[in-house]
């Protein structure tokens, strides 16, 4: 796949056959009114693999192309998601102390292929994304990403609340990166089990995710303009771990 270029499916048949052979895809686009047997066993097959589907009207599938599609279109992935009940047993089961970052509704793509080039550059094990109103691993952030997307494990889960409870059950403390928040970001100990929490770019963090964080931490602002970019947020908050946790991975 070209990297600012996505590759698409066409037609009911062609996409539960994608999906039967373990294509990796993002989301399928289907017609608002589809329906009959063929789109029923669609559907059934959607559910049993877990997809995100949007129903969409007739023209914004006729936009992408002319082709006989059938009312659907599959998008596919550039990669394969993780799930995170799956990668933390993983991680610990390596040995490893795990460094996560957890992204509430970030929708600018460029934003998270920039915090995905950085979040490669600073070891992070896994970024967590909602399966809805947000970003994904599209071809243009994985190249904004400089490939980074490719490297760390990206989960992309149905419900945020429920992941970032699961994330606290196993033994990870979740830090809230929030301009509410009173406490300095380099205050926070990130050498523990850690996952970073950054919002959108308009509204934040959510309420359900931030009352969930174990703390809640502010990067200082000294000038006129009252916040940072949030991929720019994102590596500050990523190398203060880095820096934190540098003397106890000194041999590696």
């Amino acid at each position: 796949m070209k990297p600012n270029q996505t590759e698409y499916i066409f037609g009911i048949r062609a996409v539960i056959e994608a999906l039967e052979s373990g294509k990796s895809i993002d989301k399928v686009l289907i017609r608002k009114d589809l329906g009959g047997d063929l789109a029923r066993e669609l559907f059934a097959k959607l559910k049993e693999y877990d997809v995100l589907v949007q129903r969409v009207p007739q023209e914004r599938l006729n936009r992408i192309t002319m082709k006989n599609h059938q009312g659907v279109i599959a998008m596919m992935s550039p990669i394969i998601y993780h799930k995170l009940e799956n990668l933390l047993p993983t991680l610990y089961e390596e040995g490893t102390n795990p460094f996560l970052l957890v992204l509430d509704g970030l929708t600018d793509t460029r934003n998270f292929g920039a915090i995905g080039r950085t979040a490669d550059c600073s070891g992070v094990n896994g970024i967590i994304i909602p399966e809805r109103n947000s970003v994904s691993v599209t071809p243009d952030a994985v190249k904004t990403s400089a490939g980074g997307l490719f490297y760390v494990p990206v989960c992309r889960e149905r419900d945020l609340v429920s992941a970032v409870r699961m994330l606290k059950d196993s033994g990870v403390k979740v830090v809230a990166a929030s301009e509410k928040a009173a406490r300095d970001y380099t205050e926070a100990d990130y050498t523990v089990p850690v996952a970073i929490v950054m919002g959108s770019e308009d509204v934040g963090i959510s309420n359900e995710v931030l009352r969930l964080c174990d703390e809640l931490v502010a990067i200082p602002m000294l000038g006129n303009i009252g916040s940072l970019n949030v991929s720019v947020a994102a590596g500050v908050m990523m190398y203060e771990a880095v820096r934190q946790r540098r003397p106890a991975q000194s041999d590696h």
